[in-house]
């Protein structure tokens, strides 16, 4: 065996720095990926979120409170978006996501504080997430002391002292007891069929095309959409196999509740599974190779799954993140299997969440019929 040659290693790194460089799409995974990472979890990933959107509803309309409603904004955490005037209104924008607390002033809250009567203000609280609502709910609870502070001088100065003038009670709607399982097991539902499906249809074309049997496809007289629809049909019936067994082991194994209808969730998830194999088989059209597809796929997967809200409160990410995150359809998915599951939600308050899945899928198809080549060139 030949010693060592500086000159045939020198080569050989040289043809291998030369082939990355006409891989283009690998390339761009070693320098966009690490620059993916640092913006994503240095401006967009938040574990305190605050400015969460309120609604409030004042049966009293009092100077006292308006205090307290000012005091509940002042802590940094609320926002208030919605003032409805019937505690019905304000309990359906809960149901659908629209607000993730609301705050209800009881009438003659006033005259009852006045008497030191230690009237109660109810706050409920969207609970499915609870590392979303936890450190706002703490600020509530020291809420009850300080929110009329500057109103109880003069006559009303003794119902300042402890204890503390108005009671806050804080109802966890969905997850009382702050169970993590609850919020992350559904959410395991839509990362696992993102992670696979996707993968899996990209899989099915690359690897035709890497064994030669691409070319008897083409010879076939079947149409783009014929070949796009047969590849991604068998899959979606694995994705509700899948999904049958994620379900089953969320409720057999960490007793996640399943409050609403089954039938209207799996509908849902054939509308998601579809629109993951259409990307899946656009990216096909584009990767030259598995290993291509897969690094695509990881390209993909990554933002989805950290701007979605299944890792991270989605509500704590700035402004551009949560549009960013709005375009996967990942986010809508998890929207809609907790609301189903923990909620109850029906049609109406699924529909919102729905038809950005199906306007993916729609766009997501119609590029892989473009791209779709019937010819070798």
């Amino acid at each position: 065996m030949s010693a060592f040659s500086l000159a045939r290693f020198l080569a050989i790194a040289r043809k291998e720095f030369v082939q990355m460089r006409r891989e283009r799409l690998t390339f761009a995974m070693i320098v966009g990926v690490p620059i993916l990472q640092l913006v994503l979890f240095g401006y967009a990933i938040n574990t305190d979120p605050r400015n969460l959107p309120t609604a409030v509803v004042d049966h009293d309309r009092s100077a006292f409170s308006r205090s307290l409603v000012q005091a509940v904004v002042n802590t940094g955490y609320f926002r208030i978006v919605a003032a409805p005037d019937a505690e019905g209104d304000a309990e359906r924008l809960l149901e659908r996501g629209d607000v993730q607390f609301v705050v209800v002033v009881p009438p003659g809250f006033a005259r009852a504080l006045q008497r030191g009567e230690r009237p109660a203000v109810l706050v409920a609280a969207d609970a499915t997430d609870p590392s979303a609502t936890g450190n706002a709910i703490a600020a509530l609870a020291a809420l009850g002391g300080a929110a009329l502070r500057h109103d109880l001088d003069g006559a009303l100065a003794p119902l300042a002292p402890a204890p503390a003038p108005i009671e806050v009670r804080v109802h966890r709607r969905y997850n009382p007891e702050g169970v993590t399982q609850f919020n992350i097991v559904p959410g395991l539902l839509g990362v696992i069929m993102t992670m696979t499906m996707v993968m899996m249809t990209a899989f099915a074309m690359t690897r035709e095309r890497e064994r030669g049997t691409f070319e008897s496809l083409l010879a076939t007289p079947a149409t783009p959409f014929e070949v796009m629809t047969g590849k991604i049909v068998p899959y979606i019936a694995v994705g509700f196999v899948q999904a049958t067994i994620i379900l089953g082991a969320a409720k057999a194994l960490f007793a996640v509740p399943m409050l609403g209808s089954l039938a209207l969730l799996f509908g849902c998830l054939a509308l998601y599974i579809a629109a993951l194999l259409a990307l899946g088989f656009t990216i096909s059209t584009v990767a030259r190779s598995q290993l291509q597809a897969m690094q695509m796929t990881f390209f993909f997967f990554l933002p989805s799954m950290l701007l979605s809200g299944f890792m991270f409160p989605y509500r704590g990410m700035p402004g551009w993140a949560q549009a960013l995150g709005e375009v996967f359809p990942l986010t809508h998915f998890l929207r809609i299997v907790r609301g189903v599951l923990l909620k109850g939600n029906g049609a109406a308050e699924t529909w919102p969440h729905v038809w950005p899945i199906a306007a993916f899928m729609l766009v997501a198809g119609a590029v892989a019929m473009l791209r779709y080549r019937r010819t070798l060139d």
